[in-house]
This record gives C-alpha cells, sequence and structure tokens, in this order.
C-alpha cells in the first residue's frame, strides 16, 4: 500500500511557508506524494451536492502550486485530486505538466482529472457542460500524442480540438507519457479509467456496493478495451486516524494507494497527525 498526503489550499490557505512547510514533513514522514484540488472559479450559490462552496475560498492553481513545491522538495510526487480536464485546453496542459516533470525531475506522475461539477465554472472558461466528458477524453488523447510525438509533428482532428503536425517539448522525464489517472463518482469516470486511465480514484461518498460496482466495471471496460486491467492503480481517500484494520480492508478490495490530509489548519498539529500516521504504518524514512 502507498500513502499519500493532500494539502486543501481552500481550508489551509496559500501561505508559502505553511504550504513548504508541510510537504516537506510530508515528504521526511515517508508519504509517496502530496496532491493538490482544483477549482478555476467558483461563485454565489455554487453548491457540491447539498453542499455550498464559499466563493471566497482560496483554491491555488494546482500545476502552479505544484512547481513551487517541486521547488522546495526532494522526493516527494507531485499529484492533483482533482484537475477539471475540460476546462483546461490539452495542447497548453501538455506542456505545462511536462515542464513541471522535467524541472522535478520526474515527479508529476500523479496526475488525477475529473469532469467539474459546477455548471458556472464552464460556461466562464466557454464550455459546454453537457459535452465536458467527450471534451476530457479527447484532451487525454491529445496530452498522450504530443508526449510521445517527435520532431516530425504529430496531427489531430477531433470534435474540440484539430492540429496538424504539431511539436511539443520539452518530453516527460524519461518516460514516454505521464500517467494519467481519472477521478470522478460516476460509473462513467470508471469506464473512463479503464478505456484511458492508468488508474480510478473514485470520490469518497460512495455506498460501499457501488464502490465496488465501480472499480469492477473499470477493470472489466480495460479488459474489453484491450488494455491491462491489472496495471490499473486503486487510489482511495482514507482518513488521517485510520486504522491499520482498515487500510487491511482497503487493500482486499484492491486498494494500491491511499490519501489522506491533517484535519487541522493549525502547523504544528499538522505535523503531529502526519508524523503519527507515519509511525502507525512504519512509513519509510517516518520520524
Amino acid at each position: 500500500m502507498k500513502f499519500a498526503v493532500s494539502y486543501s489550499t481552500p481550508y489551509f490557505g496559500v501561505d508559502p511557508d505553511r504550504v513548504v512547510a508541510y510537504a516537506r514533513h510530508a515528504e521526511e514522514c515517508g508519504f509517496e506524494a502530496f496532491y493538490l484540488p482544483e477549482h478555476i472559479a467558483v461563485y454565489p450559490g455554487a453548491t457540491v451536492g447539498t453542499h455550498p462552496i464559499p466563493p471566497a475560498l482560496p483554491y491555488a492553481d494546482p500545476v502552479d502550486c505544484l512547481a513551487f513545491v517541486a521547488a522546495a522538495t526532494r522526493r516527494i510526487l507531485l499529484g492533483t485530486g482533482v484537475l477539471l480536464l475540460p476546462y483546461h485546453h490539452p495542447v497548453v496542459l501538455a506542456k505545462r505538466l511536462a515542464t513541471v516533470d522535467v524541472l522535478s525531475k520526474g515527479r508529476m506522475r500523479l496526475l488525477t482529472v475529473g469532469l467539474g461539477t459546477l455548471p458556472g465554472e464552464a460556461r466562464a472558461v466557454g464550455v459546454d457542460f453537457a459535452t465536458r466528458g467527450r471534451r476530457a477524453d479527447e484532451a487525454i488523447d491529445v496530452l498522450r500524442l504530443l508526449w510521445e510525438g517527435g520532431e516530425e509533428g504529430v496531427s489531430f482532428a477531433g470534435e474540440f480540438f484539430a492540429f496538424e503536425d504539431l511539436c511539443s517539448f520539452p518530453k516527460p522525464h524519461g518516460v514516454t507519457h505521464l500517467p494519467i489517472h481519472v477521478g470522478g463518482s460516476s460509473r462513467a469516470a470508471a469506464r473512463r479509467a479503464g478505456r484511458r486511465g492508468d488508474g480510478y480514484f473514485p470520490g469518497g461518498m460512495l455506498m460501499p456496493d457501488e464502490r465496488a460496482l465501480q472499480w469492477n466495471l473499470a477493470r472489466s471496460t480495460a479488459t474489453e478495451a484491450g488494455r491491462d486491467a491489472g496495471a490499473l492503480e486503486y487510489t482511495r481517500w482514507g482518513s488521517i486516524d485510520m486504522t491499520p484494520d482498515t487500510v487491511e480492508a482497503f487493500a482486499e478490495q484492491g486498494v494500491t494507494r491511499v490519501v489522506v490530509s491533517a484535519t487541522s489548519a493549525d502547523p504544528d498539529e499538522q505535523r503531529d497527525q502526519l508524523s503519527a500516521f507515519a509511525r502507525r504504518f512504519g512509513l519509510a524514512d517516518g520520524p
């Protein structure tokens, strides 16, 4: 089992010293990766399900923030949970992600993409909310095509994106393309993970039967698409106080990575919570 941490700038803030201290301590504890969420824009009245989103929450840009974290750390991998893929142009995004990967010497390796649930956010960036799933599928294909393409250029003709003989450099550090995990809480997301993803990272509000169904659906879809279902990674949200028995139960369900977060906004309490988790699970290099 791999263990990663998430840092929520909406709730912990965007103070650069605190972001760096959290990431460095997570690295010292032996956590595998550091994740950040995304909203590009929110607005009064926006909700996730029945929960309102306060419009002044400081959602930092995750890619920019991860580049900042990479410069202040040595080993910890960089992840998004989730990046709202339909709201990014993949030609620009391919360049940004590859650049972070090169400058971090190969640590931009846990990109997780999702669709977004706020219609107003889609409108703000000129995206038809109803087509964002198809747009995300196409964007994944474009990202991989650009990363794999050479000096001769690559071409693409799709519903949303089109170009001819395009070259995108620099390339990701030492790999053909960056892994792309799919996040979400729907059967469509599970199928997307199976068809195109390197892993599935479902949301935390699913009932056990639905969660199991979606993971099985991701794997069966991968098999139907001629892909190796056994190569799919399965990431889940966990709690900072979770027990070894809970982790064992996750492992029995096929989970390969658990992402947790401190629950306190106080930096000292955050350190204590991450340290206690690292000791509980014997993470490498943990304090």
